[in-house]
């Protein structure tokens, strides 16, 4: 006998598909990265991103703007000072490039919520995420310096923090900086589960942060791990984190699903620039058809269980949702 169940009846056409579709996609569940820069007028292409761009903190604010007119609620900021040193003393310097670019995208655009990468990798001369002692990222060390940035930032008028560091007890450290110095409603956002993933390399010419030696591996989590990812993230959770992140994406929608059936709090994932960068590449090739392909990873990471994406698409993809 034939089935009775006929699960081709509720894919007939468009209207019946979006009325019982599982998964939506909204211009709400995006936060968008710019890459801001010292200077004026600088829009200055990345070649390995299309579409993206190192930004002056005036170009910024017309991208901050353009992105909130599109419904995407949240940016997050990544700089890229003047100078660089070996203790990166521009990630905490208040009239740093992303201390300036908090107040004059939040003065341009009251209601867009800003959110600003924490981490020392675009800072330091070495291209390290923290304190250099020999050879090797000093964790302790490097975590009175991550707690100034965010200081500095939540002063500046930064709506949330984001520390992507990946050093032991930076969660907890943030949280009691920021308490101390009247900033107890701030809150952070965890790069909880960050892996020494391959995918990073274009966002690193974006952000000018290539390690001058070794490699992050020491610090952020090995690809094959998934029961580490969390253990990570319920020590985010107890340090005060508010929101955690799995990063990257794609290649780790596993690690988003399991973080969403254990943990009751605001997920947040990141679909990172090789990811990124891949798609617009094999769409300029005529292999792909990039915007439906961007509409199904997205899709994808939202699936997997992601509350929240970051992500380069997102005034491309809010157009489309949009209409």
């Amino acid at each position: 006998m034939f089935p009775v169940n006929r699960y081709r009846r509720l894919r007939k056409n468009d209207t019946i598909r979006r009325m019982v579709r599982e998964t939506s996609l909204s211009a709400d569940d995006f936060i968008y990265p710019l890459f801001v820069t010292f200077g004026k007028g600088v829009r200055k292409p990345i070649s390995s991103m299309p579409g993206c761009f190192q930004e002056s903190i005036d170009e910024a604010v017309k991208n901050a703007k353009e992105s909130y007119a599109l419904g995407i609620p949240s940016i997050i900021l990544f700089g890229i000072p003047e100078h660089k040193d070996e203790l990166g003393t521009g990630a905490y310097d208040e009239n740093g490039v992303v201390q300036n670019a908090i107040k004059a995208i939040k003065d341009a655009v009251p209601d867009l919520y800003v959110i600003t990468d924490v981490c020392m990798c675009e800072y330091t001369n070495h291209g390290h995420c923290g304190v250099i002692e020999k050879g090797e990222v000093e964790n302790d060390k490097t975590l009175r310096l991550l707690a100034m940035e965010a200081v500095s930032h939540a002063k500046a008028g930064a709506d949330m923090v984001a520390p992507s560091d990946m050093m032991d007890g930076r969660v907890g450290a943030i949280r009691g900086a920021l308490d101390e110095n009247g900033f107890g409603g701030i809150p952070i956002m965890a790069y909880a589960a960050k892996y020494a993933s391959g995918f990073y390399g274009p966002f690193r010419e974006a952000a000018e942060s290539t390690p001058q030696f070794g490699d992050r591996r020491s610090y952020q989590m090995d690809p094959a791990n998934r029961r580490e990812a969390l253990r990570e993230i319920s020590l985010d959770i107890q340090e005060g984190a508010d929101v955690v992140m799995v990063k990257p994406a794609l290649s780790y929608l596993d690690i988003i699903a399991d973080a969403r059936a254990s943990f009751a709090i605001p997920l947040a994932a990141y679909n990172v620039s090789g990811e990124y960068s891949m798609v617009k590449a094999a769409e300029q090739l005529g292999w792909i058809d990039g915007k439906r392909v961007m509409i199904e990873i997205l899709t994808s990471i939202r699936r997997a269980g992601a509350d929240l994406i970051l992500t380069y698409h997102a005034k491309e993809a809010a157009e489309i949702i949009n209409g």
